[in-house]
């Protein structure tokens, strides 16, 4: 049946919501009709993709339209176009049938795909016989949608896509392209109004900023070496064995001589041995997913699946994190599915409807950042994200994630005054959409993922962080959330609070330091000096240090030994382990050359110390999580500013950590102990080694009755090892 003169209009105009319908091939009861688009083409062969001549098309419109009918299944078409002497060959994307199958529709339907990112997306596939790209998109509201790109001369009427109205899914197969080619999609809306070209959601890789198409490109690597790593910490609790991040903004730990950022081969030459030398069992980065913007250091994403192409294509990420791995050190990413940026080209109205984002802005909208708010509730966004988590554990092998401003997440009156947000549905300020989400996606990462750990920065005292996410009553309340680990912002904040204070002053807030104890095992807690504590005229940590520059440097060394001494994982943002003058900037490299400065490079030797003995000593790390691995031994000394408290273990020998926080000499000070005989001084912050005084015990002192006499250096964390 030939099809109506307006449906051909809108045909060739590009206007045509089903062009399925009528382009491609289609049986019919005299044999099956081909119609096709051909620009530039003045006479037109098919051919089977085996190579078998099939028969010509007629040129019926001068606007390039070919029809023909011929006695063949309907099957994938190869045309042979020719004009004005030349010829070329064009495989037509209409005579290929969907790749999306109705499992996937009903999983999609439910948000309980746990593969999206193997469905939707742009990927590289054989389909019908021939290779090409399939590219599948979620835009319910869009009246069309069309893949452009440098393949089809950003041309939307070549490649409208097939739409899988029940689950608002769009779809097409283009054979003939392979990878790193730049696309997007031009979505027409509901209303008919044309939405700025959209990067793709799912896109394994975007072109490099200010560009921000998205690129075809096959997501990691296939040749994987780190089974022992991986096995490693599937067998360990994560609570019990030692955990000392190093917390890194790849694109300003170094750069090369012209400025520019290293990419992932080169940062793996350098970086990898530079953490396995210090020590640190883990790496962080700081959101390495595509951001537009370099001063939002990455948290700003526009493309949650795609590493940032500054630092090259996809494949040089997983080589990083696979030799990282075979070297024995994890990789943790920084993730922000709090918010998301307003660029035209991202998530914003992406099909001309609030789709990933609430439509009104006393929900969607974050004025901290003056970015939108996903809408947790809609199982579709909180499907995309989920399985943004299970991508980088899947196809990358990341150890774990550090989850962004989950604080914001959690309340609806977050960073709002009266009347700028709406209640829940009780008339309470809590986000219970945002905390069903955080429990699936935490549910579903440590089901599928043995070893992998998520860690929250939450900045509040929201019950149940660390507890783990059961299945609830099912009425969306339940408070878990079913984190592996969670910053503990109260330590730091009380610490630093304390250290910048003149030691004269410190016996007065004494508590600053005792308080956290309090509260030390109710989740299980990373201790954090990150990079939100050196940037935006905070300074460096050095610089938080009260006195002369001999005090900060001491200073420095007493509180670092005092914090590995303490209960709880370590992590410590990059630079500060020499102690960075600067503050920090994400637009230059650290300051590598204060390492000559015998002051800095012995702080670095110390961080080093640091971590061999928290790996290396059971009971410095079994009981981070165990309020029986701690026991106060001096905590009312504020006179003196001493505080002094054991780390202890089953089966290990028990380890105590004194800090004198004046810069005096303690010679003689009491100091209680639980077994009698020899402690061995197996650390002391004010070594010379580290740039300090000498001063100490020489190396052992004696309990007898359960007391013992010590030496305490000034401004200096003293540790001592029972020695049976």
């Amino acid at each position: 049946m030939k099809p109506p003169k307006s449906a051909i209009e809108s045909l060739l105009a590009g206007t045509h919501s089903d062009p399925f319908s009528l382009l491609g091939a289609h049986a019919g009861p005299d044999g099956t009709h081909l119609r096709a688009i051909l620009p530039g083409a003045e006479t037109v062969e098919a051919f089977s993709l085996d190579g078998h001549r099939l028969g010509t098309l007629e040129k019926v419109n001068d606007r390039f339209l070919f029809e023909g009918r011929m006695r063949i299944k309907p099957q994938p078409i190869r045309y042979r176009c020719s004009a004005g002497g030349h010829d070329w060959l064009v495989t037509d994307a209409y005579t290929f049938g969907p790749v999306l199958g109705p499992v996937d529709d009903l999983l999609i339907a439910q948000g309980t795909h746990y593969r999206l990112f193997d469905k939707l997306g742009a990927h590289l596939i054989e389909h019908e016989g021939a290779d090409g790209v399939h590219f599948a998109v979620w835009a319910p509201n869009a009246q069309r949608v069309s893949v452009v790109g440098d393949f089809n001369d950003w041309d939307p009427t070549r490649h409208l896509m097939r739409a899988r109205t029940d689950i608002g899914v769009w779809e097409i197969f283009i054979p003939d392209i392979g990878d790193y080619r730049a696309y997007k999609y031009h979505i027409v809306g509901a209303d008919g109004s044309v939405q700025p070209l959209k990067a793709d959601p799912f896109a394994f890789m975007s072109e490099i900023r200010p560009a921000n198409a998205s690129m075809t490109a096959v997501p990691a690597k296939l040749d994987w070496g780190d089974d022992e790593h991986r096995s490693h910490w599937a067998s360990v609790d994560a609570r019990k064995v030692p955990i000392s991040i190093y917390e890194v903004h790849a694109g300003s730990w170094r750069r090369d001589r012209w400025n520019w950022f290293l990419d992932w081969d080169a940062l793996a030459d350098e970086l990898i041995p530079y953490v396995v030398e210090m020590g640190f069992t883990h790496i962080e980065f700081m959101p390495i997913s595509e951001h537009p913007y370099d001063p939002s250091w990455g948290y700003q994403t526009t493309g949650l699946y795609a590493p940032s192409s500054r630092f090259g294509e996809p494949a040089g990420f997983a080589r990083f994190i696979d030799g990282a791995h075979r070297a024995g050190v994890g990789v943790l990413l920084d993730w922000v599915p709090a918010h998301f940026p307003r660029d035209d080209h991202g998530l914003i109205r992406f099909d001309g409807t609030a789709l990933y984002e609430h439509a009104d802005p006393r929900l969607g909208f974050q004025p901290d950042w003056n970015t939108l708010i996903y809408n947790f509730g809609r199982r579709e966004v909180a499907s995309f994200l989920l399985n943004n988590a299970l991508f980088w554990a899947e196809r990358y092998h990341v150890d774990g994630l550090r989850v962004d401003a989950v604080a914001s997440m959690l309340y609806r009156d977050y960073s709002r005054k009266a009347g700028e947000w709406i209640p829940n549905q009780d008339g309470g300020r809590e986000n219970w959409e945002a905390v069903e989400f955080l429990r699936q996606v935490n549910r579903a990462v440590y089901a599928q993922h043995p070893g992998f750990m998520t860690i929250a920065e939450e900045s509040t005292s929201w019950p149940g962080v660390t507890q783990p996410a059961y299945d609830g009553d099912g009425k969306g309340k339940e408070t878990a959330l079913g984190f592996g680990f969670k910053w503990n912002m109260g330590f730091m904040h009380d610490t630093l609070r304390y250290m910048a204070r003149d030691a004269v002053h410190r016996r007065y807030h004494h508590d600053d330091l005792t308080f956290g104890l309090v509260y030390a095992f109710s989740e299980n807690f990373v201790l954090p000096l990150s990079h939100d504590e050196v940037v935006h005229g905070k300074g460096s940590l050095l610089g938080k240090m009260s006195g002369d520059d001999w005090q900060k440097f001491a200073n420095l060394r007493a509180y670092y030994s005092f914090m590995w001494g303490y209960p709880g994982k370590k992590l410590l943002f990059m630079g500060q382990e020499f102690a960075q003058r600067r503050e920090w900037s994400e637009d230059r490299a650290l300051d590598w050359d204060l390492r000559d400065a015998p002051s800095h490079e012995g702080v670095r030797n110390l961080v080093k110390d640091l971590n061999r003995l928290y790996r290396s000593k059971r009971a410095l790390h079994a009981g981070d999580c165990d309020a029986d691995g701690f026991e106060w031994l001096v905590v009312d000394d504020q006179e003196n500013c001493v505080f002094a408290w054991l780390r202890k273990s089953a089966g290990a020998n028990p380890v105590a950590v004194i800090a004198n926080m004046t810069p005096t000499m303690r010679s003689g000070y009491e100091l209680r102990l639980p077994l009698d005989g020899k402690w061995n001084e197996i650390l002391n912050s004010d070594s010379l080694h580290y740039g300090g005084t000498g001063k100490g015990n020489l190396g052992q002192i004696r309990a007898t009755d359960g007391r013992a006499t010590v030496t305490l250096p000034p401004l200096a964390t003293v540790m001592l090892e029972y020695a049976p």
